[in-house]
C-alpha cells in the first residue's frame, strides 16, 4: 500500500480531497431504501456504491469489468474501504444501483451537491463563462428508412410495438448527424475546396465552464442533432461574477443574442462569415481574440475523452444523461484535485 501511494495513487488523492459523505443525503433520498424491518439482506452502503460509479467513470469500465477489477486491484479496494475478505458488489448490483439513481433523476442533484462543495472551497464561478458542446458516441442502430421517419416524428415503429425485447434494445433518442473535419479556411476567408463530412450517431454533451477555474458549472445532454438553441435552456450561469459569454458560431443567432441581452449577459460569441463573401478583416481579428479564451473549453472535452473515454453504452436519453452527468462530476473532481495541488505548491 505504501508503494502504491509512492507511485501516485489518484484514488487515494480523491479520498483525501473529496468528502464523499456529502453525497449521502441525496443518495438516500433518491434510493429510498426500506428501513429493514421486513428482513432480507441489507443493501450495500450507498456512498460505497457511488464511489464504485466514480471508479467506473474514471476508467470507462463495463459493470462486469468493474466487478472483476475491484476484486483484483488493491488501489480500488482501499478507495472503497474494503478488506480482502469483504463482499464486493457484483455487476448486477452495480447496474441496479445506477439504474435506481437514473430513474430517480438524481444526477442533477449530485452534480449540484459537488458544485456547492467547490464553492465552499473558494472556487466560485468567476471571470465569465465559456460554452460548447461535443458529440458523444453511442452504439449504432440499424433501422430501415421507414423506422427512421417514425423516430424523427416521435413515433414508435409499428413493428417494434409488438416486440418488447426488440424495443428495449432500440435507442429512440440518439440521432445521426454529420461531423465535419473543420478544414482551415483559405487566406481570403473562403471555405476550403474540400472537406470531409463523417456520419456520427449518438448524443451531445453541452457544458458551460467558468473562465477562471475551468470547472463545469452548467450542463445538458441532448441528441446529437441538437443545435445552439440549447443556450437558452439553462446553460448560462447567472451566479458568475462576470457577465461575458464566449461560444463558437454555432451559438450565434438573433434569438440567442436577444436572450443574452435580456438576461444581462455580454455576448462574446464568434461572428459568422457573410454568405458568399470573404470574412472582413476586423471580424477575423475579433474572432481570433475570442478563440484564445474560448478554446479553453476544448480542454474539458479532451480530458473526458482521452482520460476517461467518454462513451454511452446504454439505451435512451435518460441513461445517457446519467452517463454524461457522472463524467462531468468526475471531471470536476479531477479538476478540483489539480487546483488544490496548485494552491498547495504556490
Amino acid at each position: 500500500m505504501a508503494r502504491l501511494s509512492g507511485l501516485g495513487d489518484q484514488l487515494e488523492a480523491f479520498s483525501r480531497i473529496v468528502d464523499f459523505e456529502t453525497f449521502r443525503p441525496d443518495l438516500d433520498r433518491a434510493l429510498a431504501y426500506s428501513d429493514g424491518s421486513k428482513g432480507g439482506r441489507p443493501p450495500f452502503d450507498p456512498v460505497l456504491m457511488f464511489k464504485i460509479l466514480v471508479i467506473q467513470t474514471l476508467n470507462n469500465l463495463s459493470d462486469e469489468r468493474t466487478e472483476y477489477l475491484i476484486n483484483d486491484r488493491l488501489s480500488f479496494m482501499r478507495f472503497l474501504g474494503l478488506a480482502l475478505s469483504d463482499r464486493v458488489p457484483d455487476a448486477k448490483t452495480v447496474w441496479l444501483f445506477r439504474e435506481r439513481l437514473t430513474q430517480a433523476g438524481a444526477i442533477e442533484r449530485l452534480f449540484d451537491r459537488f458544485d456547492a462543495t467547490l464553492r465552499n472551497a473558494g472556487y466560485l464561478p468567476m471571470s465569465g463563462q465559456i460554452m460548447d458542446a461535443t458529440l458523444v458516441a453511442a452504439p449504432k442502430q440499424r433501422n430501415t428508412n421507414g423506422e427512421k421517419v417514425d423516430l424523427r416524428e416521435g413515433r414508435i415503429p409499428q413493428d417494434w410495438q409488438d416486440k418488447p425485447a426488440k424495443l428495449s434494445h432500440k435507442d429512440r433518442h440518439a440521432r445521426w448527424t454529420l461531423k465535419f473535419t473543420k478544414a482551415k479556411r483559405q487566406e481570403d476567408g473562403t471555405p476550403p475546396a474540400t472537406d470531409l463530412a463523417i456520419p456520427f450517431f449518438g448524443y451531445k454533451s453541452h457544458v458551460s465552464i467558468d473562465r477562471k477555474f475551468r470547472l463545469i458549472r452548467k450542463w445538458k445532454a441532448t441528441d446529437a442533432a441538437s443545435d445552439g438553441a440549447r443556450l437558452r435552456e439553462g446553460l448560462l450561469d447567472k451566479t458568475n461574477t462576470a457577465s461575458s459569454v464566449w461560444a463558437d458560431t454555432a451559438y450565434r443567432s438573433k434569438a440567442n443574442e436577444d436572450f443574452m441581452d435580456k438576461e444581462g449577459f455580454v455576448s462574446k460569441v464568434h461572428r459568422k462569415k457573410p454568405h458568399l463573401k470573404p470574412m472582413p478583416r476586423h471580424i477575423q481579428r475579433s474572432n481570433a481574440g475570442k478563440s484564445v479564451i474560448r478554446s479553453r473549453v476544448e480542454h474539458v472535452f479532451a480530458d473526458q475523452k482521452s482520460q476517461t473515454g467518454l462513451f454511452v453504452r446504454t439505451v435512451g436519453i435518460t441513461r445517457a444523461t446519467m452517463r454524461i452527468g457522472l463524467a462531468n462530476i468526475v471531471y470536476n473532481m479531477r479538476r478540483f484535485l489539480f487546483l488544490e495541488r496548485l494552491n498547495a505548491s504556490a
